[in-house]
């Protein structure tokens, strides 16, 4: 196991820090402390290639502005919160409106934006980067001042641990995820149509047209093309007629997990990879990039284009029309927010 770490100042002044993590087969994870930002995972295909499988950008200046997410921790929350706004005890609090008169992945100036305090450790579970961030009482809107710990562990068996952590002094909102972009082709020589996945659930959650969740839930039975409970590929029924699927141009949508395990899994039968998602998250949001802006380059050379990645943001179910699904990410003064996700590579 080794860290290595590196100063990188961007063209605004600002001085981040960039650090990767080797395992003793290879396979590297790097980050920034920006966002708490995943950048690559580096691990071999069938034929022992090392390849990264996650989308990145070519210009780290592109993540000071942190387009999409890529491979960041969103917040204070994660996902949508309906009209922009919440009520806790008897106060409401409201949030910056950036996605159809909604709040998303936090607001204006989310977790992703802010430069976390990093440190790296090596000892008997692998090599970790520890990333901290005090967020005050009031930054955009949320109440409480939330210590937010996130903690990456490289383990020696191929795999990626994520700790999730925070406390408040009170009451307050908090769902935490990661937003990488997973595409196990490699350097993104594929888009992930092709690619299979399996999900470990039997229904998603009812939205509107904008993903605001409705407060009720659809079965898989009733609407196939959100059924993976048999691996199939990400571009079988992408295109299928189906309002509630064209909500998101394609898979924006968050499936209640059955248990507490694997979540997920993603197939690549090209390059012989396959990555496994275990998580005590209730929720996974699948998103398969429907959007890009093809002005940015990746860092593979070439220029973002839609289905190129797929994101799986284990998390807790966003704030729904009359806040239904609140209690869910409500965390009160004193207690404890935890969350674990492992994403574990290995060979078909």
């Amino acid at each position: 196991m080794k860290i290595q770490e590196s100063k990188v100042t961007f063209k605004s002044g600002r001085v981040i820090t960039k650090y990767a993590l080797t395992n003793n087969n290879g396979m590297q994870v790097e980050l920034i402390s920006l966002g708490a930002t995943l950048t690559k995972i580096i691990v071999p295909d069938a034929a022992g290639n090392f390849e990264n499988v996650i989308l990145d950008w070519q210009d780290l200046e592109v993540y000071e502005s942190h387009p999409g997410y890529f491979g960041a921790v969103p917040g204070r929350t994660a996902g949508r919160i309906w009209n922009g706004q919440v009520t806790i005890n008897n106060e409401t609090y409201y949030f910056y409106k950036n996605n159809n008169g909604n709040t998303l992945h936090g607001g204006k100036v989310s977790f992703a934006h802010r430069n976390f305090d990093c440190q790296a450790v090596i000892d008997q579970e692998g090599a970790k980067l520890v990333c901290s961030y005090l967020s005050p009482d009031g930054e955009e809107g949320y109440p409480g001042n939330l210590q937010v710990k996130v903690t990456y562990i490289l383990k020696e068996d191929n795999s990626l641990t994520i700790d999730y952590e925070a406390t408040t002094d009170k009451d307050t909102i908090v769902n935490l995820t990661n937003h990488a972009y997973f595409n196990l082709s490699g350097d993104a020589k594929r888009s992930v149509l092709e690619q299979e996945v399996y999900l470990n659930s039997d229904e998603i959650f009812a939205t509107d047209e904008n993903l605001i969740p409705k407060g009720t839930m659809i079965s898989v039975d009733d609407m196939p093309e959100f059924d993976f409970r048999v691996p199939k590929t990400i571009g079988q029924d992408i295109n299928s007629n189906n309002e509630v699927l064209r909500y998101g141009n394609g898979y924006d949508h968050v499936y209640k997990l059955k248990d507490k395990g694997v979540a997920a899994k993603l197939f690549d039968s090209i390059s012989g990879r396959c990555m496994t998602v275990t998580t005590d998250a209730p929720c996974v949001v699948v998103y398969t990039m429907n959007g890009a802006d093809s002005s940015l380059m990746h860092s593979n050379g070439k220029s973002s284009k839609p289905n190129y990645g797929v994101c799986f943001e284990t998390q807790r179910p966003a704030i729904g029309y009359e806040e239904v699904f609140k209690d869910l990410v409500l965390l009160k003064k004193d207690d404890v927010y935890t969350q674990t996700t492992t994403f574990k590579f290995g060979i078909l």
